[in-house]
């Protein structure tokens, strides 16, 4: 069964390794000439926002460059978007919010591009097919699991509004109850009960305790990735991949957060936002230098970045794809 929404058409497929279960995904050919045919872009869903949140960048980005495109891979894991399956794997889970980790998505991941690669691209073996990752919040994280796990694959990697994997997130703000806090320090227009506040709101959205519908879990996050900067990534030609790294706007960001979370704007600007900065900056140390564009501020962005900005991200994942 198909279904066509825009200028994407989705279907389902059954991974090999799960076939109990059907995945949600889109396949466009494409559009370049035959070396093409060896690459393929690959759209990694955060938690937030699924398949369908890819389109208008992919309009975008066909619009600039209609006939000089690998073919497009967009899907929804188990549990998320048009994947109304949950994973085979979940069954039994004592707490099905925190079923399964990052790695047994990875795992899907390199199972899927392994099934689309041989069916709709005839190349038996994945690993001689060059991919270009882009990813939002969670799936940037997937990203360089993925990149690692199958080194020499990803030729490059566009980042957008990263997970931060080295905090629990509450932590990025000073806890007014510690022992060593000092109010004095504080920036202008914010209290310790306004610290407060926000620490409770943050832990009730971005705390890895939190679990989600799709049941991917984030405890371990911090372990898979304590880094931002580290381990470096390896792409096909033995170097590293070419890395473009996107942040939200800073602004947007901070009323955004006063406006769905009940932090303050006084907060995203001292805390979140360059705390954020710095996550991004380590992303772009991931391969040479030579090869590493950004942080970038997206203007008018929030989180998700493609669905407030779809045509920047466009324009830079075509500028991406002519540098590989």
């Amino acid at each position: 069964m198909t279904s066509q929404q825009g200028q994407l058409t989705y279907d389902f497929i059954r991974l090999k390794t799960k076939p109990t279960a059907q995945l949600a995904y889109s396949f466009t050919r494409a559009t370049a000439s035959e070396t093409a045919d060896q690459s393929l872009i690959v759209f990694v869903n955060g938690l937030g926002l699924p398949q369908l949140g890819w389109a208008p960048t992919i309009a975008k980005l066909q619009a600039i460059s209609p006939d000089g495109l690998p073919a497009i891979l967009t899907y929804d894991r188990f549990g998320q978007g048009q994947t109304v399956d949950r994973d085979p794997d979940d069954e039994g889970a004592v707490d099905p919010s925190h079923a399964h980790d990052c790695m047994s998505v990875v795992r899907d991941m390199h199972e899927l591009i392994t099934q689309i690669t041989r069916e709709k691209l005839e190349i038996d073996n994945p690993d001689h097919l060059k991919l270009h990752l882009v990813g939002n919040s969670i799936g940037c994280a997937l990203i360089r699991l993925f990149a690692q796990e199958h080194p020499t694959t990803v030729a490059s990697v566009l980042f957008l509004d990263s997970v931060i994997t080295d905090s629990d997130f509450v932590s990025i703000c000073p806890d007014p109850d510690g022992q060593d806090f000092d109010e004095a320090t504080l920036p202008s227009g914010i209290t310790p009960e306004i610290l407060r506040i926000a620490r409770v709101q943050i832990g009730k959205f971005f705390h890895p305790s939190v679990g989600n519908k799709e049941g991917l879990s984030r405890k371990n996050l911090t372990q898979l990735l304590p880094r931002a900067d580290a381990p470096s990534l390896r792409g096909p030609d033995g170097s590293g991949p070419f890395i473009t790294v996107l942040g939200h706007d800073f602004d947007t960001f901070a009323e955004h957060s006063e406006r769905a979370l009940g932090v303050s704007v006084e907060v995203g600007q001292a805390y979140s936002n360059p705390y954020w900065h710095r996550y991004n900056q380590g992303l772009a140390k991931l391969t040479n230098s030579e090869r590493s564009q950004g942080p970038f501020q997206v203007p008018g962005t929030g989180h998700f970045i493609q669905a407030d900005n779809p045509e920047y991200v466009a324009k830079k994942l075509h500028e991406l794809l002519h540098m590989t």
